[in-house]
């Protein structure tokens, strides 16, 4: 009979208790302790189990589970004596900041301060324990919603102390979502004051701690060193593409095909593969998301359960605001395509505006790329063939892009009415209150310029992919006859129009007025041959419409229709 399973339960004596679904994942108890790290960090993305292993590790070791080992019967870590004697034995401290976010600085200041009264608070019981000196009183009185940051960032440090003297044995100290307020600095404008405070937090909680016996945190991503980890060098880094711990976290193809068995799925195997394989850690390729495995199991229905636990916010956001390399970049990955690029896993947040590399090592890291393969260039630098993870990622994606037009999306949905029934004087009224909305949505700068349209067409484009993904493929920026498109979509019925659209900003310097640029941008469709694509992909020449789109500051002007009725006579069909 195959087990319950339960969404969301993320405390491991619940889950063993209630003889829920698991994967045995305790070989990782094993693993780290006999690493013998002092300080190990592991990045691996959302929903990947960290929170349930962090608890786990937990239960395993922490005094407060002393002689509970029907926890562990049966599962991998209690077949060895010495594991068996090591149960219940260390006094734990485990924090965690995933609650930690929000618009600024000081109201996730305030939720980390939080997380440490109630760590405090767990631990009240120690100031009658007549084990604190009266200097230890006055430190852990200091602790309370109104403390200092001295008083906060030393805090943990002091509670360590306060345990190695009650329990005269060193202190297991377990941080989870260790980077979820540096994300949220990053969006939200206060990165330089969340960095102050977390390396001063971790310079005293994993550097300067003599009660402590090990360390572990982990997080989405690996925070450049330089950023809060300066003077932390007993830190063991663990990321996507390190060969330790490659199957802790997320589950093998076997373990999801045991599962798919067990639930009387096993006809699913291939498709469920399709959705939700792709992730890969170490060597360790074909890891699935557990998240959506386990809510696949539940529902025994294909979605999106991966996207649908966060915003994106900060990935939307890249993509976004993200120069034209990035869409278009973006583009061919949606398509199925796959691009090379160095790759960086410390991730320095300050150069996500300026360096496409650091982006495309966030993705990589948060789980939205996979490594295709990898290969040593002649300067001896590694570079990475990345694609889309799964299935599953392009969703999210897809989402994404859609969100960008959710302002006016009457508009919107109007324009694509417009554009595939060749209506010119619609398409001109709803791309005019579509660019009025969105304009600045893609333009990351606090006034209107030059490559405000730049950034527009090709969200714009990323957008008609969505939309016309059934109906047509879609490029940008490829070369055609003599020159390069800006779009292009391929029609999949063969009875259906190909359409050329090209963007240009009105040039008022020899441009008289917004239909001279509408006129040069279709001039250029003809004069370019952009036409030889759509013919060469089997489009007739009488089906071809292409439109030029001027712009000037938020007002657009289109102007098109039949390249058969702007072509010479002789071209006409």
């Amino acid at each position: 009979m195959a087990r319950k399973v339960s969404i969301g339960k993320q405390n491991f004596e619940s889950v063993i208790k209630s003889n829920c679904f698991y994967v045995d994942k305790t070989g990782f108890i094993k693993e780290w302790w006999e690493n013998e790290d002092d300080v190990t960090l592991i990045a691996r993305p959302r929903r990947f189990g960290k929170t349930l292993t962090m608890n786990m590790t937990e239960s395993f070791f922490s005094v407060k589970y002393k002689g509970r080992g029907d926890l562990f019967e049966g599962l991998s870590v209690w077949e060895e004596e010495k594991y068996r004697e090591l149960q219940g034995t260390y006094p734990v401290i485990f924090l965690s900041f995933a609650n930690a976010k929000g618009r600024n600085y000081t109201f996730v200041r305030q939720k980390m301060y939080e997380t440490i009264v109630k760590l405090y608070a767990e631990y009240s019981f120690l100031k009658d324990s007549g084990f604190l000196t009266g200097l230890d009183r006055q430190l852990f009185d200091r602790v309370s919603m109104d403390m200092d940051e001295s008083a906060a960032t030393s805090a943990i440090n002091n509670m360590a102390g306060f345990l190695r003297n009650y329990y005269n044995k060193k202190v297991i100290i377990l941080l989870d979502e260790y980077d979820a307020p540096m994300q949220e600095a990053y969006l939200n404008g206060y990165w330089d004051e969340i960095v102050d405070f977390m390396r001063n937090l971790f310079h005293a909680t994993f550097k300067t701690n003599p009660w402590l016996e090990r360390g572990l945190m982990t997080g989405v991503t690996r925070v450049s060193k330089e950023s809060i980890f300066s003077d932390l060098n007993n830190l063991k880094v663990i990321t996507t593409t390190s060969k330790e711990y490659q199957t802790s976290f997320g589950f093998t193809e076997k373990e999801v095909f045991d599962a798919l068995e067990e639930f009387g799925l096993q006809a699913e195997k291939q498709r469920v593969k399709e959705w939700y394989d792709g992730f890969r850690f170490g060597d360790c390729d074909s890891i699935y998301n557990p998240w959506s495995i386990i809510n696949f199991l539940d529902t025994k229905e294909y979605g999106a359960y991966w996207a649908n636990t966060s915003s994106n916010g900060l990935v939307g956001r890249l993509v976004r605001e993200g120069g034209a390399d990035i869409k278009t970049v973006m583009e061919d990955l949606v398509n199925g395509k796959t691009f090379r690029t160095y790759i960086d896993e410390e991730i320095v947040f300050s150069q996500l505006e300026q360096d496409e590399d650091a982006i495309w090592s966030l993705f990589l890291a948060s789980g939205y790329l996979k490594v295709v393969s990898c290969s040593m260039t002649e300067w001896e630098d590694f570079q990475y063939e990345l694609a889309l993870t799964n299935k599953e990622v392009k969703k999210v994606f897809e989402k994404i892009f859609k969100s960008w037009f959710s302002a006016d999306k009457h508009a919107y949905n109007g324009f694509i009415k417009a554009l595939l029934g060749n209506n010119l004087e619609e398409m001109n009224r709803y791309m005019n209150d579509v660019a009025l909305e969105t304009f600045s949505c893609f333009d990351s700068g606090g006034k209107p310029s030059e490559r405000e349209p730049e950034r527009f067409y090709h969200g714009f484009v990323l957008g008609l992919m969505v939309e016309l993904k059934r109906q047509y493929a879609i490029d940008s920026n490829r070369e055609s006859g003599y020159g390069r498109y800006d779009v292009m979509l391929f029609p999949k019925e063969k009875t259906a129009d190909g359409i050329i659209l090209e963007f240009k900003v009105f040039d008022p310097e020899r441009e008289g007025r917004l239909q001279d640029t509408a006129d040069n941008a279709m001039k250029q469709i003809l004069e370019k041959k952009y036409a030889a694509a759509l013919e060469a992909g089997g489009v007739p020449y009488g089906n071809i419409r292409a439109y030029g789109f001027a712009f000037e500051g938020k007002k657009v002007l289109i102007d098109g229709g039949y390249l058969r009725d702007y072509e010479a006579p002789a071209r006409k069909l």
